[in-house]
């Protein structure tokens, strides 16, 4: 069973392959796609279910045991995220089925997608560090290509930000992986918080860990977010779904697995930190998002105010509020994935981009008008949608630790967030339509289905919370005790 550990980063990897040679047979590769994806998310579900059975489960590449080979680990914490990623995926490719040009479609797109999912994946499932970036890498490659496919002015610009500051972070990231090895002598994670916990984390130690905050941050828009707002409004509806919905959430799980397994210690120092950064990531988020008038710079400052929010948890540090963040974080790439394809669909309908310019489009697509009107529900934290559960959770942690102010201010960004979105749905779906605003394009069905799975998702979230209740406390409980990973991983 350990051999399935490997399989969600190997499945769309081994799809990729197999739809480079394949460029100009689109149809087969849309076949291949949607199996390969099906294939992901069974064995994930079938991965889940065995950790919450067995326990732990692990991989070490070539019989080279941890801490020395190459290890994979899948506990409940990642495979929460990993499943949750495959299925948001695989609606957001079934949009872009109906939404992308032939000519788009040849140009490898559907292999670099299933590059990026097998990056993200990686960066889920890998146990060391170094295959940390390894997977960073490979996500981060085959999004820079997805960025800048189609050409144009704009997009080059924002492409061109997004490579930059990424290209930074990785070296960056490299000099602090040479910290790291050059203080503990290891770069897997269990190891490394081990020594840490032998050699208690001092200055030198806690310097390498800021560091790689700063890193983790830049990747998951944590404060240095001034490229994400441009960089995910620039690339086609899909890809830009699935960029906002899955690539800060590499950040964030990494910014936890980090700060709650390796360096736990200071947290004086590196957990209020991030807790700062949260905190001016949301107030600079709720400007943005009710300063803009462009859907399309909305949507990007309303991803910041949710890295910012979820990241509160860590801030808080306690039981309460890592359950809170891992509900939040899987109704947050569902929901998302679901705003980015609603506010694409707005401008393929009209062509425009300012949601001033857009009227009435419930009285044209009811249902599509009452499916944004849950969505703006959901993302507010209004029960019995899926926000409701996790905001509830990461608001009483923080009141549990003591950080009233920080709860204040985090319940107060779902106000900002529903004004944000309301003045949307007032204006361009539920206002009153002239009689010369009679779109022409229709809302094709696969591209519909998509978005009201995504939506019934959120319900089934909300009102199914207890059935996945047993996997969130799993994963809770090796965030709160490091030592059942450390044990898993080394001593199983």
């Amino acid at each position: 069973m350990n051999n399935l550990v490997v399989m969600p980063m190997f499945i769309p990897l081994f799809a990729a392959v197999i739809l480079v040679f394949l460029r100009s047979k689109v149809r087969l590769q849309k076949i291949i796609l949607f199996l390969s994806m099906c294939a992901l998310i069974v064995v994930n579900i079938v991965l889940l279910v065995t950790i919450k059975k067995e326990g732990i489960q692990t991989l070490a590449f070539g019989g080279w045991e941890a801490p020395f080979g190459i290890s994979f680990v899948a506990d409940s914490f990642a495979m929460l995220f990993v499943t949750t990623a495959s299925v948001v995926s695989l609606l957001c490719i079934l949009f872009a089925f109906r939404s992308f040009e032939e000519s788009f479609e040849k140009m490898f797109v559907y292999p670099l997608i299933l590059l990026m999912i097998a990056g993200v994946n990686g960066s889920f499932l890998t146990g060391d560090i170094f295959n940390l970036f390894v997977c960073f890498e490979v996500m981060l490659l085959a999004s820079y290509v997805l960025i800048t496919i189609g050409g144009g002015k704009e997009r080059l610009r924002e492409s061109l930000k997004y490579v930059l500051i990424n290209v930074l972070a990785s070296w960056v990231f490299l000099v602090g992986l040479a910290m790291v090895y050059g203080s503990l002598g290891t770069l897997n994670f269990a190891h490394m918080a081990e020594r840490v916990d032998l050699v208690h984390q001092g200055p030198v130690l806690t310097t390498i860990s800021l560091m790689l905050l700063v890193v983790f941050s830049l990747k998951a828009g944590l404060f240095l977010f001034y490229w994400l707002p441009g960089s995910y409004r620039v690339p086609t509806v899909p890809i830009a779904a699935m960029f906002g919905a899955l690539l800060t959430k590499v950040g964030i799980y990494a910014i936890f697995r980090t700060f709650t397994l390796i360096f736990p210690i200071q947290e004086d120092v590196t957990h209020t930190l991030i807790g700062l950064l949260a905190l001016a990531t949301i107030i600079l988020g709720m400007f943005g998002a009710i300063g803009y008038r462009d859907l399309r710079q909305i949507v990007g400052y309303n991803v910041i105010i949710g890295v910012g929010f979820v990241l509160m948890a860590l801030y808080a540090n306690n039981a309460t509020a890592f359950e809170g963040s891992i509900y939040y974080l899987i109704h947050d790439m569902i929901i998302k994935a679901l705003l980015f394809l609603m506010i694409g669909t707005m401008m393929y309908i009209t062509g425009r981009t300012s949601f001033d310019e857009i009227k009435g489009l419930i009285h044209q697509f009811p249902l599509f008008g009452w499916l944004f009107f849950m969505m703006v529900l959901a993302l507010t934290g209004i029960p019995p949608f899926s926000g409701f559960l996790g905001k509830v959770l990461i608001g009483q942690g923080l009141i549990e630790s003591g950080y009233l102010v920080g709860a204040v201010i985090a319940m107060l960004s779902s106000i900002v967030v529903l004004y944000s979105l309301i003045r949307v749905f007032l204006k361009s779906i539920f206002g009153e339509a002239t009689l010369n605003e009679n779109y022409k394009k229709k809302i094709p069905k696969q591209m519909m289905f998509a978005m009201t799975a995504l939506g019934a998702l959120s319900i089934c979230l909300g009102l199914g919370a207890e059935l996945l209740a047993p996997y969130v406390k799993d994963a809770v409980n090796v965030l709160v005790n490091p030592t059942v990973y450390i044990d898993a991983v080394l001593y199983k």
